[in-house]
């Protein structure tokens, strides 16, 4: 009772962090008062808010050929927010996308925008857990993590969960914020303070993996890049302020705050920003 009880309290202090009010209705009004016509949307113009991670809808791309994802995939994307990574999955790549978030307000959001974006057969969103993800044993060729393994406290638990939805020979895409040496900033964009973080090494998240079974194919530290369009951003907020039409849509407190730390951690070694691959044995 216990853990449920913890669990209980972590996901609703996530939920309050990520989606503090009515967040289809802050879209709205964000995109009404950019000129936007909230019932006629394109992917470009919803690309500037539903891909909040750290390098937008081109780091969705990137990690998708980095992984390999081709047409007609099933794609479980764990961690999906309004659905933007889905969308661009499905749209792009031909993938079929289920998406699972812990925020009840994402996931709504996320289904009326794949809804306008004529993407509903393409895309689902399920509201769900990452450490009791809500479809069939080895039903998944791909699941997909994009920024949020750092919200995870049982990294063990959400790798036994990977390797119970993957079919053999299937692959764990994704990419994360690991511990670099040093305490982090706070606030940042997956925690307001260090009580909903739980950063690990990369040698711990690797280990998590490894002991679920689950056998690495590829690694990449791409801290590099992550500054690079941290430095970018930044440099935008500072000289034009927050856009009408940008990440403050979906996170609307703090976000320049949130930006600077960052890109702080980052340049001072205090987190380190990987991709990695993963395969179930086939």
């Amino acid at each position: 009772m216990k853990n449920e009880d913890s669990a209980s309290a972590l996901g609703t202090a996530l939920n309050r962090h990520y989606a503090p009010g009515d967040v289809w209705a802050r879209i709205v009004e964000s995109l009404r008062a950019a000129g936007h016509d909230p019932d006629h949307l394109t992917r470009d113009v919803a690309a500037q808010f539903d891909e909040f991670h750290g390098g937008g809808r081109e780091s969705t791309r990137a990690l998708a050929r980095f992984a390999g994802i081709a047409e007609g995939m099933r794609i479980l994307d764990v961690g999906s927010g309004i659905g933007g990574p889905a969308r661009t999955l499905a749209a792009e790549f031909g993938a079929d996308v289920t998406g699972v978030d812990l925020t009840r307000e994402f996931v709504h959001a996320a289904g009326i925008l794949s809804a306008r974006l004529g993407l509903a057969a393409q895309t689902r969103f399920i509201h769900g857990s990452a450490l009791a993800l809500p479809v069939a044993n080895a039903s998944m060729d791909v699941v997909w993590s994009q920024n949020m393994l750092m919200n995870i406290p049982d990294k063990a638990g959400f790798a036994r969960e990977v390797a119970r939805v993957l079919r053999p020979g299937g692959i764990l895409a994704f990419e994360a914020v690991v511990a670099g040496e040093g305490a982090a900033h706070y606030p940042a964009f997956w925690a307001s303070t260090a009580t909903l973080s739980f950063l690990v090494t990369g040698d711990e998240l690797r280990a998590a993996f490894a002991g679920a079974g689950l056998e690495e194919t590829r690694w990449l530290d791409n801290t590099a890049q992550v500054v690079a369009v941290g430095r970018k951003r930044y440099a935008a907020l500072t000289r034009d302020g927050e856009p009408r039409l940008g990440i403050g849509a979906i996170v609307p407190d703090q976000v320049l705050e949130k930006t600077l730390n960052g890109l702080l951690n980052n340049e001072e070694g205090r987190t380190i920003a990987v991709q990695g691959i993963y395969a179930r044995p086939a």
